[in-house]
């Protein structure tokens, strides 16, 4: 069969050439390929072309005008702060967190303390029945007529709710747990979220409903978790914290009413949540003596300062490569910065065993801390405690050179809020007029290079370092 088709396509091509070709028009010819090039679609998409006109058009920049957004506050005051202020009309808010963490009895709380100012709330339930609800709000004291339970799983139901109750506050949990009958595939999947996500975000639009969508994730990020959602609301925070601590932090990652990078505190408790407007305490050991291996700081959690400890252990090691580890800080920067004490210092710690960690589970990304990290271990290895009422603050570089961090003037004035008499800062700061404001009233203690300080450790351990109640900026570094 291959072979007789061969020879037709091989008698065909012979007759083309024998037969006579009619004249073709060049002009002709070109205007037919444009017209099969236009209506053919580009790569990767079927859109034929354009429609016969936009239903707005286009206006300029500067006719555009910025409106004041009209915000209500939930009734939490740290949830306002991480929102910005509080939820603007029609936001949507994906609130992300593991399981058990505390996503439910927070939000529980919000509705609660908004039907008392606003009106009515409607709390959506997909992964629990309305009694559990209800045994939950009792617990935390989340009792109020206008705070409404419904659970459903069904997204034409829950439409259906909304239009029959016409709420002030919308609140679904969880939104991996809501399905369209449109849509052939099972709850949670991809193409379930992301259009239940769509379509509850329309409505809150369309309708101006501040709107609290619940999602699920993991440490890992499963495909339909809130990674997968970011680009769908408004407002990412993420409720995060350990199940064997009590401390969780709500943090902001995208808004676009507000800044992100806000934190905020709470307790949880078998009352639920409580929040902590001044979670400083939180984070460090109080005590009347000072022991070795500690060392405060001061880091930037969004636009709020908070005082940590950083705490360190230097022991013998039996092993052929000593360990290090880490717990609340990252390991690879703990591991370099162990690395440029140990040079900075003249310390012997390739034999030993380094432990470095934060005091009531802290997570501490920010370099800033490294000076107290180092002299956290300098002190646990020359087992001597240092200088008390003392924050150390500023980064620490591969060279062993102290460079200025950002908010070193909000970081220095928590510290003096606090009742710290002493800080060590980069010898840099000088130069920053709020800076030298801040240190008004403090013994400051300017640093240039890492190793002249841990060299003064090493020479006169138990000493005070030289008082400076006064900085100028002229002529620095002070």
């Amino acid at each position: 069969m291959a072979r007789c088709r061969r020879q037709q396509a091989k008698i065909a091509g012979i007759l083309r050439d024998l037969l006579p070709r009619a004249p073709v028009d060049e002009h002709v010819e070109r205007a037919h390929r444009e017209a099969a090039a236009q209506q053919r679609p580009k790569a990767g998409s079927k859109t034929k072309g354009p429609t016969s006109g936009p239903t707005r058009a286009a206006r300029a920049v500067v006719d555009l005008r910025a409106e004041e957004h009209a915000r209500s506050s939930t009734g939490v005051e740290e949830f306002d702060r991480v929102l910005g202020g509080g939820l603007v009309p029609g936001q949507v808010v994906l609130v992300a967190g593991e399981p058990g963490v505390g996503k439910s009895t927070l939000l529980l709380d919000v509705g609660h303390r908004f039907a008392q100012r606003r009106g009515t709330v409607l709390y959506i339930s997909g992964e629990e029945s309305a009694e559990q609800i209800g045994l939950r709000a009792r617990r935390i004291g989340a009792l109020h007529p206008n705070l409404l339970i419904a659970d459903e799983t069904e997204l034409e139901q829950v439409l259906a709710h909304v239009a029959q109750v016409r709420p002030a506050l919308l609140i679904v949990d969880s939104v991996q747990t809501i399905a369209t009958s449109a849509i052939d595939s099972r709850a949670g999947g991809v193409a379930q979220v992301h259009e239940v996500t769509q379509v509850i975000t329309q409505w809150a639009k369309s309708h101006h409903l501040p709107t609290l969508l619940v999602g699920q994730s993991t440490r890992e990020n499963s495909v339909a978790g809130p990674r997968a959602l970011e680009h769908l609301v408004d407002t990412v925070v993420t409720f995060e914290g350990d199940r064997t601590s009590a401390l969780r932090m709500l943090r902001s990652v995208k808004n676009r009413f507000g800044p992100t990078e806000e934190v905020a505190c709470f307790e949880h408790d078998e009352d639920g949540l409580r929040e902590v407007a001044d979670p400083s305490e939180l984070f460090r050991k109080v005590r009347e003596t000072p022991v070795p291996g500690s060392c405060l700081t001061v880091t930037m959690e969004g636009r709020r300062p908070l005082i940590a400890e950083v705490q360190a252990l230097v022991a013998g090691s039996v092993a052929q490569t000593p360990r290090r580890a880490a717990t609340g800080l990252e390991l690879n920067r703990t591991t370099m910065l162990v690395t440029v004490t140990e040079k900075a210092g003249g310390l012997q710690l390739g034999n030993r065993d380094v432990y470095v960690a934060t005091v009531g589970g802290a997570k501490i990304s920010d370099p800033g801390a490294d000076l107290a990290l180092c002299l956290a271990v300098a002190s646990a290895r020359l087992d001597t405690p240092l200088w008390t009422d003392t924050v150390a603050i500023g980064e620490v570089t591969l060279s062993g050179d102290l460079r200025v961090v950002p908010g070193l003037a909000k970081r220095v004035a928590e510290a003096a809020r606090l009742g710290f008499k002493r800080v060590i800062i980069p010898a840099d700061a000088g130069r920053q007029a709020e800076v030298v404001r801040a240190t008004d009233g403090l013994s400051v203690q300017p640093i240039h290079r890492l190793s002249d300080l841990l060299g003064a450790m090493r020479r006169s351990p138990s000493a005070e370092p030289p008082r400076r109640t006064q900085l100028h900026a002229v002529d620095a570094p002070f």
